[in-house]
C-alpha cells in the first residue's frame, strides 16, 4: 500500500490534486514521497510540509478570495509574483526540504541551459517560486545565478522524480485530457482569465491570431504530456476531468477536490492491482532492465 505521487501542472486545475490526496488517504494508501510541477508543486510542498487535504483546501480558498496577480511585474513576466510569494511564506513558513515529513521534489527548467532541474534542497518557498514561474506570464526565479521557470515546460507530470524519491508504484495525476477527448475539450484563454480587459482585443485580427497561437501551444502541450507519460511509464495515471478550467480561473475548491477524488476512486482498482506482490516485483525488474 506504499505509493509515490507525481502531481502535474495546470494552474487552477491543480486544485483537483487535493481530492486525489484525500481519496488515497481514505483508501488506506501510504504516500511515501511526492513530486510536483507548477500548481502540483504548491500542493506537493504543502502536503509534505504537514498540511492535511482539508487544510490544503482551506489555504487554496484563501488564494481564491484574494487577488494574487496584482503588483508590479518583474523582468520577463506580464504578471507579478509578489503577493503569491507572500502567501507562500505564510503557507510554508521558513521550512526547508530538510524539515518536511516525507521526501519531496519540485521541478523547474533552467532557462539559460535548457535543462530540467529537480529541486530537493534549500528553502521550500524558493523552490516553489521557481516551479510556478510560467514562462512569459511570471518572471523567472533566479537561484544560484540561474533563471528558473515552470518545470512543466519539460516535465508536465514528474514521474521520474517521484520514482527516484521512493521505490513504490507511482500514481501520476495528469490535468490534461486523454487523446480521445482532445476534440471535445478546450480551456479558456489564460490571458483573458488573467486580464478580462483583453476580451475586446480578441475580437480584432491580432487577437484572433494570438488565440490561434495559444490554441496550438495547448495542443502541443497535451501531446508532450502524453509522450512523457508513455516514456516514463507510471503504474497508474489519474485524469481528473478539469480540462474546461483555465489556468487563472477561480473555480470552487470544494468542487475541484470532489472531481479529483472521484477520478482517484475510479482508478483505485488499477492501483490495487499495481500494489500486488507479483506486479510490484515485475515492475522493479522492468525498471532495472530499463536502467531507471
Amino acid at each position: 500500500m506504499d505509493i509515490s505521487l507525481a502531481l502535474g501542472g495546470g494552474g487552477a486545475r491543480g486544485l483537483a490534486h487535493i481530492g486525489v490526496l484525500q481519496a488515497l488517504e481514505e483508501a488506506g494508501f501510504r504516500i511515501r514521497a511526492v513530486a510536483g510541477t507548477s500548481m502540483g508543486g504548491i500542493i506537493a510542498a504543502g502536503y509534505a510540509a504537514g498540511h492535511s487535504p482539508r487544510e490544503l483546501a482551506t489555504w487554496m480558498e484563501k488564494i481564491q478570495h484574494n487577488d494574487m496577480l496584482r503588483g508590479r511585474p518583474g523582468m520577463g513576466g506580464l504578471l507579478s509574483l509578489e503577493r503569491i510569494e507572500a502567501f507562500l511564506r505564510e503557507y510554508l513558513g521558513e521550512r526547508t526540504f530538510d524539515d518536511v515529513r516525507l521526501p519531496l521534489a519540485v521541478t523547474a527548467v533552467n532557462l539559460d541551459t535548457g535543462q530540467e532541474i529537480v529541486l530537493r534542497e534549500g528553502p521550500l518557498v524558493e523552490a516553489v517560486m521557481a516551479t510556478i514561474a510560467l514562462p512569459g506570464i511570471f518572471p523567472p526565479k533566479v537561484l544560484t545565478g540561474h533563471r528558473l521557470v515552470d518545470g512543466g515546460a519539460l516535465d508536465p507530470v514528474p514521474v521520474l522524480p517521484a520514482r527516484s524519491l521512493f521505490p513504490a508504484p507511482v500514481v501520476a495525476v495528469a490535468l490534461t485530457p486523454p487523446p480521445e477527448e482532445w476534440g471535445k475539450s478546450s480551456a479558456t484563454n489564460p490571458l483573458i482569465s488573467a486580464f478580462p480587459v483583453l476580451e475586446r482585443f480578441t475580437r480584432l485580427r491580432p487577437g484572433q491570431a494570438l488565440q490561434v497561437f495559444l490554441r496550438s501551444l495547448e495542443i502541443s502541450g497535451r501531446m508532450f504530456t502524453e509522450l512523457r507519460l508513455r516514456v516514463d511509464r507510471p503504474e497508474v495515471v489519474v485524469r481528473p476531468k478539469v480540462w474546461h478550467i483555465g489556468l487563472f480561473d477561480q473555480p470552487s475548491v470544494a468542487e475541484m477536490a470532489q472531481i479529483g477524488a472521484q477520478a482517484m476512486r475510479e482508478a483505485m482498482p488499477q492501483l490495487q492491482r499495481a500494489c500486488r506482490p507479483w506486479n510490484l516485483a515485475w515492475s522493479r525488474v522492468r525498471q532495472a532492465l530499463e536502467g531507471r
